[in-house]
């Protein structure tokens, strides 16, 4: 490995160096159709914006951009706004605020400057550049800014290490990712065979003999002063389907009196269940009272033969069937409360059903953990390049 003094033999020079700027403009054709880019902000690449006809585009002076040009937006360069053009972009099309500078490529590599740009040495270059809001970024002050430049065979170099590196981090990355996904999807398909064989081992009931299945209500108009924005929680699909917890503790919305009347009420600690669309099939237990929207069931009145937490789990187990199932010939899939009333539910005694939850939920907690360190690990990840980034422009990879 290289020590820190080896930068001491990379010369520094200025970007003017191994830069021009190009100004050259073209006239717009009100009858061609024109691709422009956009410059995503954090030096996070360039992508297509749009493709519009020339008729749309009001300034009718423009600038074509060639592929591997280094563009600089005027106003968020401040904050990352500036990258190399793709190949996909080559002829694309960007206004006045934009500028473009052809690089020297006996001198400084394209990719040795694609990577300098993500660096904090260069971005506190151009963060100095002015300090209120509009603090426009001129091509005199691209091409003043300072780079490390040692000869080109160290350049590649440093690229290919840099991407070999980059590589490995992505391969990390999808790895961790693909196995906290992995266990989200055999979670469900554990649980249906748990269930499968305790339909086997235990006498069944129809879900209407173990409780009322009834469905919510929603005032209409949606969000009419007249019913919402009262002090009684509105519980909506999405707030049963943000997370993957068990409990529902909170309401994004609300009603007041009179939309209750237009509403169904139910209190704190009553199992749902969503009936419709593409997140049908979540079941949660609430811990809060309020009203619910036509979006979800719940179930009243539980026979003491059965736990919410069992019957949680039993809908949880059938999420992924609800889906494919439902969703067979029809745009959009609904659980209607007459179906939900006809589902075979195992019923083994109480102690087992208690056996099962402890079971299944460790199995939920082994998951979220594994959940967790996947974004602790992907936040590693993360940070890896930039300080991989930063070693390499002080000559130590």
């Amino acid at each position: 490995m290289k020590s820190a003094a080896h930068k001491k033999n990379w010369p520094t020079v200025r970007l003017g160096e191994v830069l021009r700027h190009r100004k050259e403009f073209i006239t717009i054709d009100e009858l061609t159709n024109y691709r422009r880019p956009r410059v995503q902000l954090h030096v996070q690449g360039i992508v297509l914006r749009d493709e519009v006809p020339g008729a749309m585009i009001k300034t009718k002076m423009q600038q074509v951009c060639s592929a591997g040009e280094f563009l600089v937006a005027e106003i968020d360069a401040k904050v990352g706004g500036f990258g190399i053009v793709p190949g996909f972009l080559n002829g694309s099309i960007v206004s006045s605020h934009y500028f473009l500078f052809v690089i020297d490529e006996s001198k400084l590599d394209r990719s040795f400057l694609d990577f300098f740009i993500r660096t904090p040495t260069f971005r506190e270059q151009v963060a100095a550049q002015g300090s209120t809001n509009y603090a426009a970024i001129r091509p005199s002050h691209v091409l003043g800014y300072e780079i490390p430049l040692p000869p080109l065979a160290e350049q590649r170099r440093v690229v290919a290490r840099i991407e070999e590196l980059a590589a490995q981090i992505h391969e990390a990355h999808t790895l961790r990712h693909q196995a906290a996904e992995e266990a989200a999807v055999l979670l469900p398909s554990g649980m249906a065979g748990i269930f499968q064989k305790l339909g086997e081992k235990y006498p069944t009931r129809k879900l209407e003999e173990l409780c009322d299945v009834v469905r919510g209500g929603s005032p209409r108009p949606a969000g009419s002063p007249l019913y919402y924005g009262g002090e009684i929680p509105f519980m909506k699909v999405g707030d049963l389907t943000k997370d993957d917890g068990m409990y529902l503790y909170e309401a994004t919305a609300s009603v007041n009196e009179l939309g209750r009347e237009q509403s169904r009420f139910i209190e704190s600690d009553t199992l749902m269940l969503t009936n419709s669309g593409a997140t049908l099939g979540v079941p949660k237990i609430t811990k809060i009272a309020g009203c619910f929207n036509d979006g979800s069931q719940a179930f009243l009145n539980l026979s003491s033969a059965v736990t919410k937490e069992f019957l949680y789990y039993l809908f949880k187990s059938k999420t992924l069937w609800f889906r494919e199932q439902l969703a067979r010939g029809q745009g959009q899939p609904n659980l209607n409360t007459d179906m939900t009333k006809q589902m075979d539910v195992p019923v083994p005694p109480l102690q087992a059903q208690s056996r099962i939850v402890a079971e299944l939920d460790a199995m939920q907690a082994e998951v979220d953990a594994l959940k967790r360190e996947q974004t602790a690990t992907a936040a590693e990840l993360d940070a890896l390049l930039p300080a991989i980034l930063d070693r390499a422009f002080k000559g130590e990879l």
